[in-house]
């Protein structure tokens, strides 16, 4: 009982704490203020790719507050600083809250003041706790199983609590789901596994190994084929990849599968699903485990789409931080810019635009165009921006900006995922599947770790 009351008292105690810390940010001027608005204008996405307004600038403020800097202070900082008679223990909750994180939790379990929730991306679980009895009973709807995008804040070294505004999103079954957290990954992907940074490390680590493979396997880091065989060749690549994880893993590929699953420390039925993916044969599983961690990470299967695999010409680039990038378009790209007469193509404008608003086509592969082409680039993004002083090398950054290109390279698709997440995934596009040979008219997840 005792217990109780004190973190009662320690959630009252930041309830008071995090609206001070709202009204120092909101009622600030000057440079504080000028933070804040840069911060929502860089963080807002287009209305069509948006939650609604409302829970979207909420979000993005309560965002702010614990990841916000204005020059080499963080807004923390600035607002203990602006606090000097909080005592010790505030000033330990408040600077606690630089781990408070976004996250697309499960409701795991319905407490009398709270919540058990698992972090769908890491399969961690939190004690969380509404600070505030009116929150609390407007989340008293939510169900076993719920589905909530939100950010929650610690409290002590067990309890955390809800921050900014939380969006319940139903209990959704998979294929649903799926998309969810594919949305997630596309809206927060500098947040896939805040609260699990050996995750994180893991993920990079499997796109550089990638990148080293790939290189290897094709001699380059870009490769054009046709399309129908690039897709064999990938194949081909993948299998590679499997024989060196196994036998990096200690396990000899020509015992069976029962003896992997011993040797591996898993199931049988995990293996052997993972197997039925990646083919008939059950000793080249392309998502094998990496290594022996905790937590077991898959590589994702690269499959051509049938737009790819058909197309005449298929150019693939990789990087150990960008990833691999396809592109059906790049020597058509190419050939026009090296042509005498490439400002009269009609294409070129399409071209340009399209690179420029695609936003699988990164950063990385204006910056790779604009080390062959400097000249003929250049010319062009004058002629279709309709900007004659445009410079490459003044104002690159600047339009991968205005295009929302990333400058950095954030976590690919290629990279490898958590087993949970991996299985999730494959068993929502077994169910559409499923759907679909039924005859009904349901999409499969487009979004998500494929």
């Amino acid at each position: 009982m005792v217990g109780i009351i004190l973190v009662d008292a320690v959630l009252e105690r930041s309830r008071v704490l995090k609206q001070a810390l709202i009204e120092f940010v909101l009622e600030a001027e000057g440079e504080l203020a000028e933070a804040l608005e840069r911060y929502i204008a860089a963080g807002s996405r287009s209305s069509n790719n948006r939650y609604d307004a409302s829970f979207e600038q909420n979000l993005l403020i309560d965002s702010f507050l614990t990841e916000g800097k204005v020059g080499d202070n963080t807004v923390l900082d600035l607002f203990l600083a602006s606090q000097p008679d909080l005592p010790e223990t505030d000033r330990t909750l408040v600077s606690n809250w630089q781990r408070s994180f976004i996250g697309l939790f499960a409701v795991t379990e319905i407490l009398s003041d709270g919540f058990e929730l698992m972090n769908w991306f890491t399969a961690k679980h939190y004690t969380v706790k509404p600070n505030d009895p009116i929150t609390l009973e407007e989340m008293a709807r939510f169900k076993i199983g719920e589905i909530l995008l939100s950010r929650i804040a610690p409290v002590t070294d067990i309890y955390w609590m809800f921050s900014g505004p939380c969006k319940p999103m139903g209990n959704l079954g998979k294929p649903k789901l799926a998309v969810a957290i594919g949305n997630f990954k596309e809206n927060h992907n500098n947040a896939l596994y805040s609260d699990a940074p050996d995750l994180l490390e893991q993920a990079w680590q499997s796109v550089e190994q990638y990148h080293q493979n790939f290189v290897e396997f094709f001699g380059s880091d870009q490769v054009t084929l046709p399309g129908y065989q690039l897709n064999k060749k990938m194949t081909d690549l993948q299998e590679i990849i499997t024989k060196r994880h196994l036998e990096a893993a200690g396990i000899d590929n020509s015992k069976s599968l029962a003896e992997i699953a011993k040797e591996a420390g898993v199931t049988e039925e995990e293996i052997a699903a993972m197997a039925a993916e990646a083919g008939d044969d059950s000793k080249l599983v392309s998502q094998i485990f990496q290594g022996n961690s905790t937590t077991k990470m898959v590589m994702p299967k690269v499959d051509l789409p049938d737009t790819l695999k058909k197309a005449e010409q298929v150019t693939v680039f990789t990087h150990p931080r960008w990833g691999q990038t396809l592109l059906p378009t790049y020597t058509k790209f190419q050939t026009i810019l090296e042509s005498e007469d490439w400002q009269d193509n009609q294409e070129v404008e399409k071209l340009v635009r399209k690179y420029l608003e695609d936003s699988a086509i990164n950063a990385f592969i204006w910056k790779r165009l604009a080390q062959q082409y400097p000249t003929q680039l250049e010319k062009a993004l004058q002629i279709v921006l309709k900007r004659p002083e445009f410079r490459l090398e003044n104002d690159f950054n600047a339009l991968m900006k205005e295009f929302n290109k990333s400058l950095e390279p954030e976590l690919p698709e290629i990279a490898s995922v958590p087993l949970h997440l991996h299985n999730l995934f494959q068993e929502a596009l077994g169910e559409v599947n499923k759907s679909k040979s039924k005859g009904k008219s349901k999409k499969p997840a487009g979004k998500g770790f494929r």
